[in-house]
């Protein structure tokens, strides 16, 4: 049995909130099938970091001001370039890390931790932070709930989005500035490597139970909120990363959602198959 420190508490606040957006918007992220698209994202996330360092200003408007910057490079090339979108994805994806790493590396006036930018530090989370965490947070909620039919009109089909006037492509360039906002508020909560995942875990274990876009945006929270406070409990028993923790927690509720839905599935067909030939005999008789 262990007592709630404060930095527990800070770091269970913390991480609830950001899996509480996390999981809504990861729902739109696996409908569009973007989870590239938020991988490039968060790899891009270290240059900001490294161009917010050299020229002395908020890590938050570094990694933001980055993230905007890749996703209209990539909306133009793929518009405009025969190569295809997932190798655009690709090269700026793998480009920007590097490109970040080499600029840290020659900044060396400057002493950081990059595994807190890959892998998040949580533990150390600031009340500060996790008001900037809260506020970003209600901000991407309340503009998804305002723009929920836009988003689900271009997620399901831009032609019918487009006739019914609903402005597909600026939703997705919408959809991209949120992906951006999420990705430099998890920076340091989970980490820039583990925020895709936990976008797209919770979000893909819903779709399992979820018959309506708002009962699995609903259900992905909450997948992700457990996965943050199993995640951490661990961490804090077990004494493994936090961040690391927390993502395999969801892989493990993913993987039970999975495999659970498949045998409550299975049941449910031999139960129907056994009604069904009960029922034949009964008839023949």
């Amino acid at each position: 049995m262990f007592v709630l420190d404060d930095f527990f508490t800070r770091a269970i606040i913390a991480g609830v909130g950001f899996a509480a957006v996390a999981g809504v918007l990861g729902c739109f992220v696996i409908w569009k099938r973007m989870a590239f698209l938020g991988d490039t994202m968060a790899h891009s996330a270290l240059l900001g970091v490294a161009l917010a360092l050299a020229f002395d200003f908020h890590l938050l408007i570094g990694v933001f001001g980055v993230c905007l910057l890749i996703a209209f490079i990539l909306a133009q090339t793929t518009d405009q370039s025969s190569l295809s979108g997932d190798s655009v994805l690709g090269i700026l994806s793998h480009a920007t890390l590097a490109l970040g790493l080499v600029l840290l590396s020659l900044m060396y006036w400057i002493r950081i931790d990059i595994l807190d930018f890959l892998f998040g530090n949580i533990l150390a989370v600031s009340w500060a932070e996790i008001a900037v965490v809260y506020l970003g947070g209600a901000c991407v909620l309340t503009v998804i709930i305002w723009k929920w039919k836009a988003l689900i009109g271009m997620t399901v089909d831009e032609h019918i989005a487009v006739a019914e006037n609903l402005q597909p492509v600026q939703t997705r360039y919408l959809l991209m500035i949120l992906l951006a906002a999420i990705v430099a508020f998890a920076m340091k909560i989970v980490g820039i490597l583990l925020t895709v995942a936990l976008l797209i875990i919770p979000a893909a274990a819903a779709r399992q139970f979820a018959k309506t876009p708002e009962q699995m945006a609903v259900v992905s929270s909450f997948i992700g909120v457990i996965a943050v406070i199993g995640g951490l409990t661990l961490s804090l028993e077990f004494d493994t990363p936090p961040g690391p923790s927390i993502v395999v927690n969801a892989l493990a509720i993913f993987l039970i959602t999975v495999f659970g839905f498949r045998v409550i599935l299975r049941r449910n067909k031999a139960a129907l198959l056994s009604k069904s030939d009960s029922t034949s005999q009964n008839f023949r008789v």
